[in-house]
């Protein structure tokens, strides 16, 4: 991302904007001169504080309270977007949550807040967000690895990021004409909070430790590197790439058992050659 101000004048919005992977890439477009308009849920503070930290860096952006669970607040976020600026040049649908349990433990109320959340929520926004871009724009949506990977209490969330990435395909195809490239990223294991629930207090859960010596860069990726992932995206450079999910993962998509780093004897993974 080396071009000066290559997002000047461009307005972003993104979904779940004030946390995590939004936040970092709030900040790094605000850098980059783009207008933000960050959809938050509650955090009334973090919101505002996220907004403080993009004027400290001569940016510009718009916290716009909305629970996307509720069709009608989606509607709202985008009736004050289009109120505030008339059009929209990059929809990034970040916001996420869902019930972490087996599947023989999900009820009727986890599914559909689930869906609500992750699936309704990114394609309500999408036609909303199409007619804005009037000249073209950019649509990304955020996926993780349990969309084809099976691993405890994911089945609710994965499944629902499956159907995120399937709806990115469908978008690329049915937008092209209207100069609108859609595109998924897919994180691993990425130093969030929501990660650090998921290891810390979801009942029965592995170390994180663990997890990660499995992982062939051996250490969770950063919200920023994901951030940089959908910036990408979003930008000039990735003008030819729609209808794709990008992987941002650390190679852990690539690994199956047994592992390398569980080899031993001849088969254990050398040191670092020297010269």
């Amino acid at each position: 991302m080396t071009d000066t101000k290559q997002f000047a004048g461009k307005i972003v919005l993104i979904t779940g904007g004030t946390r995590g992977i939004g936040k970092a890439l709030a900040l790094s477009l605000a850098r980059q001169g783009a207008l933000l308009v960050l959809n938050y849920k509650q955090n009334d503070a973090a919101a505002q504080a996220v907004c403080a930290e993009i004027e400290a860096l001569g940016g510009r952006a718009l916290a716009v309270k909305a629970d996307l669970e509720q069709a009608e607040q989606i509607e709202a976020l985008f009736d004050e977007t289009q109120r505030r600026h008339g059009r929209l040049d990059g929809y990034v649908s970040n916001a996420a949550a869902s019930a972490f349990k087996p599947i023989m433990s999900l009820n009727a109320r986890n599914l559909d807040r689930t869906f609500a959340l992750n699936v309704r929520a990114f394609v309500l926004g999408a036609i909303r967000a199409v007619p804005l871009m009037k000249n073209g724009g950019r649509i990304v949506a955020l996926s993780s690895y349990g969309s084809g990977r099976a691993y405890p209490t994911y089945a609710n969330l994965g499944a629902a990021k499956a159907a995120i990435e399937a709806w990115v395909r469908y978008m690329a195809v049915e937008f092209a004409n209207f100069g609108i490239n859609v595109n998924a990223v897919s994180g691993g294991i990425i130093d969030t909070d929501s990660a650090r629930y998921f290891y810390e207090k979801v009942p029965g859960m592995p170390p994180l430790a663990g997890v990660l010596s499995k992982v062939p860069q051996a250490r969770a990726g950063s919200a920023q590197e994901v951030a940089d992932a959908v910036q990408f995206l979003l930008g000039p450079h990735a003008s030819y790439i729609t209808g794709q999910t990008l992987i941002v993962d650390g190679g852990l998509s690539v690994v199956s058992p047994p592992f390398h780093e569980e080899a031993t004897g001849p088969l254990a993974q050398p040191a670092r050659p020297s010269r």
